[in-house]
């Protein structure tokens, strides 16, 4: 099993044993082991094997370590099979539904007999839902909701999860004796936030039948889909498919291109051929004789033109290479003819972050303790910025609380060299359009960030009144996560995000690009609008430790697959640009 496997079964436990109404010290064990299992680079199955002991890992106690090891061992867990005689096991997919917490499933479950997404939708459909102490047609309307968001995404990993998952499949293939090369191919190869399955390519020379055998026999199958001489295909015990495809050195670079897609950019490149009486295919580019139908030839029949290399595909085609990001058939195959791409923004180029989170709310660490991990990274600066005091549930700063920070603020300046911490906050927008803070305090700090926490169920001419109204306000700088989506989770909420962008753009307002792979908000069409408009993106992580600065890399590449230029770019400024910036307005 991966990392990531024994995670989510570790997580299974932990809601199964909080609607179970368990300890909650026992709770918060496993998922801060969770977390744990998260940020390490190295498999636990390879510790287990070399008898490495679990405990010294953070966060990891002897329980939870005879489970990891149990559940390497055995496939199971007995204290999981335990506590699923009792609480049906399907109710964790209850608690992942926006709008139901353990309480609610356990609520539904003991009274009326709820066990899965269907039986919970069969009830509201009755009616008996909404009768039910705590709930109410707003709440039912709003679970509903949850339950299509749900099934839209189900399948569906995101691409963090996906990186996870098939690292030591990649690893178990690039081993196999005589492949040269692997690589990933398809949507994850584009960067897309969430993925159906993914494609591997491995260059070998001669009968694919061994590596194909080594790629099916990998321990983390769950089932064989298919195997033969050039292809195979596998199904994770975390229900992703993988497919394999053993290339020849000649026909590489054509294979690499057609696989990674995007379905309608290999169409119109297709099409460009086609216009200069050349094939291409996963064979590789070939010129037509002209007296002969194209649908006669086989698949590697003609003048063959290039195939090696990806680069000599597009070559041959008369276009440069576009980045596997842009590939998407939204004017990258004009641009790559006419040499006109975009030079991205590469992750390099971050100078600062400027959303993250410290004890001094619902962070890990402290002030200090962020800044030294972000002046490790190289930074310039940043902004930590905790919550407000409309979100008392995770300690939002008061007024008040906010000048004591200030004064640990200062004291970091002064022991912490080489890097900026600006004062900041990250101020709710309350359901008026108001900001969760006075005017006094927000006039003292030096980067204001906003965002929206609650009421998301509001219609979309309402939503966005809001959130313009909040953005007007003289000292906005950034507004964050714009459309609070939670990918695979929680939809965006309503809102006219053209109205908000062109606002932005008017006023002189920041837009982030949350980096967390769990957000990514903005998606990637809208990010390409704010770039068209000339509204500033800034790329932050939203961390709430250390380990959460390493997603910067996530939203680096969704900037990218929007086209963004380091100049579109706020936080690839340097410190005195980016405060001349601050001080845009006089």
């Amino acid at each position: 099993m991966e990392n990531l496997d024994i995670a989510r079964t570790l997580t299974t436990l932990a809601d199964l044993l909080e609607i179970q109404g368990a300890s909650p010290f026992r709770i918060r064990a496993y998922r801060n082991a969770v977390a744990t299992i998260d940020s390490l680079t190295r498999t636990l199955q390879s510790m287990v094997q070399a008898n490495e002991d679990l405990t010294a890992l953070p966060g990891v106690g002897k329980s939870v370590a005879k489970h990891i090891t149990e559940l390497l061992e055995t496939g199971r867990i007995n204290r999981l099979e335990e506590v699923s005689a009792q609480i049906p096991i399907t109710l964790v997919e209850l608690v992942r539904l926006d709008g139901v917490g353990p309480k609610k499933a356990r609520k539904l479950f003991d009274e009326l007999n709820v066990k899965t997404v269907d039986d919970l939708e069969a009830e509201l459909n009755a009616g008996t839902v909404q009768q039910l102490d705590g709930f109410g047609l707003k709440s039912a309307d709003k679970i509903r909701l949850s339950i299509e968001d749900h099934r839209k995404h189900t399948g569906r990993f995101q691409i963090h999860e996906a990186e996870k998952l098939i690292a030591g499949v990649l690893e178990h293939v690039r081993t196999t004796p005589g492949v040269e090369e692997t690589v990933v191919a398809g949507s994850l190869r584009r960067r897309k936030e969430t993925i159906g399955d993914v494609d591997i390519l491995a260059r070998f020379e001669g009968d694919g039948t061994e590596v194909v055998a080594r790629f099916v026999s990998y321990n983390g199958v769950a089932r064989v889909l298919g195997a033969g001489e050039t292809k195979g295909s596998i199904l994770l015990h975390s229900g992703l498919q993988v497919d394999l495809r053993v290339i020849p050195g000649r026909s590489f670079g054509a294979a690499l291109q057609y696989f990674t897609g995007s379905k309608e950019h290999n169409v119109a490149v297709r099409t460009r051929a086609v216009r200069q009486g050349l094939r291409v295919n996963e064979w590789g580019v070939f010129r037509v004789p002209d007296d002969v139908d194209p649908r006669d030839l086989g698949k590697e029949d003609g003048e063959r033109l290039a195939g090696e290399t990806e680069e000599g595909v597009y070559e041959a085609l008369g276009m440069v290479w576009p980045p596997p990001v842009l590939r998407e058939n939204r004017g990258e195959v004009e641009a790559a003819a006419s040499n006109e791409l975009p030079e991205l923004v590469s992750l390099d180029q971050i100078r600062g972050d400027l959303q993250m989170h410290s004890t001094w709310s619902d962070g890990a660490v402290s002030l200090e303790e962020m800044t030294l991990a972000c002046r490790e990274l190289g930074y310039e600066y940043i902004a930590v910025t905790d919550h407000s005091q409309a979100m008392a549930m995770v300690q939002g700063l008061t007024p008040e609380r906010a000048r004591e920070q200030w004064e640990e603020i200062e004291e970091v300046r002064e022991r912490v060299e080489g890097i900026e911490l600006f004062r900041s906050v990250e101020i709710d927008i309350l359901k008026d359009g108001s900001l969760d803070m006075p005017d006094d305090i927000l006039e003292e700090l030096d980067v204001v960030v906003i965002s929206v926490h609650s009421f998301m169920d509001m219609d979309r001419s309402a939503m966005t009144d809001r959130v313009l109204k909040a953005m007007s306000h003289p000292t906005v700088d950034i507004l964050a996560h714009p459309t609070g989506r939670r990918i695979n989770r929680r939809e965006p909420f309503e809102m006219d995000v053209e109205v908000v962008l062109e606002a932005a753009a008017d006023l002189g307002v920041a837009v982030e690009l949350n980096a967390n792979p769990n957000r990514l908000d903005l998606k990637d069409t809208h990010v390409h609008r704010a770039k068209e408009l000339g509204v500033p993106v800034v790329i932050s992580t939203d961390a709430h430790a250390p380990r959460g600065l390493a997603d910067m890399r996530f939203g680096v590449d969704q900037a990218r697959r929007g086209w963004l230029r380091p100049a579109d770019v706020l936080n690839t400024r340097s410190l005195a640009d980016f405060r001349a910036w601050l001080n845009r307005r006089g």
